[in-house]
């Protein structure tokens, strides 16, 4: 159990049924009126964030996520096929679940998979992945020395990229998870 007043961003609760994630907190002691917490929650298992009104001191189960590192093996129909490499378990992920994570990771790649109990949540990414650039326009020479102009670029898992005009058919570049930008080219 944990007190509303010992909120920390990044702690897990359980809180009427649901898994929450706290991402923003503030004590507020009004003038008049007992004191509560604000609180900006993401539910884990639905994604959607609420902004929530504690009473101040109230005792909220806490909600222990395990994150276990797997590598990623193959799409088997509208599954996605996971292994721990210590103990070779494999686990089915529903590629609606992690739609928008599956496009930033290939075959073999290793991420971290979000567990309660035995209830799977979701796959937690690294922060930058490289991936080859499968279909993009040919820049022409100078195109990029007068201006920052960027073209669209698809990559090996089908996500779709803004990249330099100088980046080409074949190239591996670094791409952001947190938000699905180019980062450079890998050397």
């Amino acid at each position: 159990m944990v007190s509303t007043n010992d909120f920390k961003t990044g702690i897990t609760i359980e809180y009427e049924g649901e898994i929450y994630q706290v991402l923003e907190f503030l004590h507020v002691k009004p003038g008049k009126g007992n004191t509560f917490v604000r609180a900006k929650i993401k539910n884990l298992r639905t994604g959607s964030t609420v902004d929530y009104r504690f009473d101040a001191g109230i005792k909220i189960k806490l909600a222990t996520i395990e994150k276990k590192p797997m590598q990623y093996l193959y799409a088997d129909g509208s599954k996605r096929v996971f292994m721990d490499t210590s103990t070779y378990e494999q686990i089915e992920i529903e590629e609606d679940v992690i739609k928008n994570e599956i496009l930033y990771i290939k075959e073999s790649n290793e991420v971290q998979i979000n567990f309660y109990g035995s209830e799977i949540l979701g796959i937690t990414l690294p922060d930058k992945v490289v991936l080859e650039v499968v279909d993009t326009i040919s820049g022409v020479k100078g195109d990029n020395t007068k201006t920052n102009s960027l073209k669209d670029a698809v990559l090996e898992t089908s996500l779709l990229v803004k990249v330099p005009m100088f980046i080409e058919n074949g190239d591996k570049i670094i791409v952001s998870t947190w938000d699905g930008t180019y980062v450079s080219r890998e050397k």
